[in-house]
């Protein structure tokens, strides 16, 4: 039990005709009467049943879950009259129904758990989201929902789109199956012996439904993005027009919740946004290492989201000025924006023709891979990659048979390639195609900084997104683009075995000059070097640049 808090339980029905039954756990400021009005925080979501977040957590009795017990005591929550409502979504924790993955029956669970907590006698009807990662999304799912009630709303490392998650551009990720199992396993998690009889009722349900385990699985193995099943699951497309307080934060190397369609999110919605965006991996604001170092390496992460929250839930204008957005870019240096992206200029850089052979057989030039299957939970995955010591053979500066090189002149100055790179290209054979930057000094040395994959399924145009990304290069770098078979354990991909010509490639790209930051206060994120560490590789000779990458007057 936290601090300060009384707690209670409570259910009510979904706002769907499902018939599914959410479980809330109630956490009430201790020193207030049982019907004094406040504020309410939110948060719905999957890992709140009491035995656990993603499993038993050997708790020896029942109790709410501790999953944000960091922020309510870090913030001091209850004595700065706030309640906090934990909302299990259905057929997780006490709540019954088929889980959905962000489809529309969750959609309606969060709309239940908004105005449900909006409406009781103990609340003034002005409810925050707060939440990281799946807990997150719900958040996003709120702003999508236009909710009166909804007046806030802090996600950490959401995902923007679930397509991406398990899908990338039709070539599933090796998560394909594994994550669909891993929430089946969270769903069917026992309950405490101590806990209701209600609640113990409602948890069994996913065991004497097994058609909601076996939906779960089949239907989120469909790599069409194009099917109402993943439009329905598009938050990004279905944010347009939005205006809820939003206060985000993204890792652009995040090796788990990646920055896709972060920038059509934040395009689409039209409401006050607030960010912290930088070179970290799935860690929260507040989150620490064993040195005591910031992880995401900017101070004050509790006391900036309270000071959001009381602005919009209580009309307490802060006595702080907090930037917009405040940026870690590639060099680990901080600096404040008023949006994200703001690019100064845009380069389109036509790529000269080349050709690879599609087996799946990894280039020369590779990056690290992910190993299929480990850490699956949207809370905890990773993307793990070899030692640091790992050597290659250095790969010339053409390629390989397996992918081709193209180069960039020498940047003139100093700038950065920030918001999201596209890719157009013309292939004469079906099969897969893969994408990287990489960021090469003039001695050689070069880091992967942005990547992505498309299935080609027949001859002719294929365009896709690269992921969002903020890299700066110095002078002298130039940018090289790898093109070829993916030939990497990211991505479940079946090799086609042809010989891809490509031909009318084209990256555009958004360019912004650093000369124009305004710094504010932040360190460098720990992950940053790890990162450095294991994407960087050295070639053994530099290729003529065939593009510009240089700043221009902005149009």
């Amino acid at each position: 039990m936290p601090e300060g808090a009384v707690w209670t339980e409570a259910y009510f029905p979904s706002a769907d005709d499902s018939g599914a039954e959410l479980h809330a756990d109630v956490l009430r400021p201790a020193n207030l009467p049982p019907h004094a009005r406040t504020p309410v925080i939110l948060a719905v979501g999957p890992y709140f049943a009491h035995a656990g977040q993603t499993g038993p957590e050997g708790w020896s009795q029942t109790g709410p879950s501790s999953r944000f017990a960091d922020f309510t005591s870090g913030t001091d929550l209850f004595r700065r009259g706030y309640t906090y409502v934990m909302v299990d979504l259905r057929g997780f924790g006490g709540s019954t129904g088929c889980l959905d993955w962000v489809g529309p029956g969750e959609q309606a669970d969060v709309r239940a758990a908004i105005q449900w907590t909006a409406t009781r006698p103990w609340s003034t009807g002005r409810v925050g989201m707060y939440g990281k990662s799946y807990d997150a999304v719900t958040g996003l799912v709120g702003n999508n929902l236009r909710l009166r009630a909804l007046k806030a709303v802090v996600a950490q490392e959401p995902v923007w789109n679930m397509y991406n998650y398990l899908f990338s551009n039709g070539v599933p990720r090796p998560n394909v199956t594994g994550t669909p199992n891993a929430y089946n396993g969270i769903a069917t998690m026992d309950p405490l012996s101590d806990d209701t009889d209600h609640y113990q009722a409602n948890a069994a349900y996913e065991e004497s439904h097994p058609e909601c385990l076996a939906d779960n699985l089949t239907n989120n193995n469909n790599p069409d993005l194009d099917s109402p099943y993943w439009r329905a699951r598009n938050l990004a497309a279905r944010a347009k027009g939005t205006n809820t307080p939003l206060f985000v934060t993204q890792g652009f190397i995040e090796n788990n919740t990646k920055p896709e369609d972060i920038e059509e999110y934040l395009d689409n919605h039209r409401g006050i946004e607030r960010g912290w965006l930088g070179q970290w991996e799935h860690v929260r604001g507040n989150d620490t290492n064993e040195q005591g170092q910031l992880l995401q390496g900017r101070a004050g992460f509790f006391e900036e989201v309270m000071r959001f929250y009381d602005r919009y839930l209580k009309g307490a204008r802060p006595a702080v000025h907090d930037p917009a957005f405040a940026i870690e870019d590639s060099t680990g240096v901080w600096r404040a924006q008023s949006s994200w992206p703001r690019p100064t200029s845009y380069l389109p850089a036509k790529l000269p023709d080349g050709q690879y052979v599609d087996d799946g057989v990894a280039s020369t030039l590779a990056a690290p891979a992910a190993l299929a299957d480990r850490k699956w939970d949207m809370e905890h995955a990773t993307d793990p990659a070899p030692p640091a010591t790992r050597s290659l053979a250095p790969l010339a500066a053409a390629g390989d048979a397996h992918s081709y090189l193209r180069w960039s002149t020498p940047a003139s100055s100093r700038l950065r390639i920030t918001a999201t790179p596209r890719v157009t290209l013309h292939a004469d054979a079906p099969g897969n195609v893969m994408v990287r930057l990489w960021d090469v000094a003039p001695d050689g040395t070069a880091v992967m900084f942005d990547e992505n994959v498309a299935l080609i399924e027949r001859a002719g145009r294929v365009a896709f997104d690269l992921k969002s990304t903020d890299w700066t290069f110095e002078a002298g770098h130039q940018l090289a683009v790898q093109i070829g078979t993916i030939g990497s354990g990211s991505w479940r991909d079946t090799p086609s075995g042809n010989t891809i010509t490509v031909t009318r490639a084209r990256l555009d790209l958004a360019l912004q000059n650093p000369r124009f930051d305004a710094p504010t206060q932040g360190d460098r994120s720990p992950f940053l070097d790890t990162y450095l560490r294991q994407y960087t590789r050295t070639l053994d000779d530099l290729g003529e640049g065939t593009f510009p990458l240089t700043l221009r007057s902005r149009h």
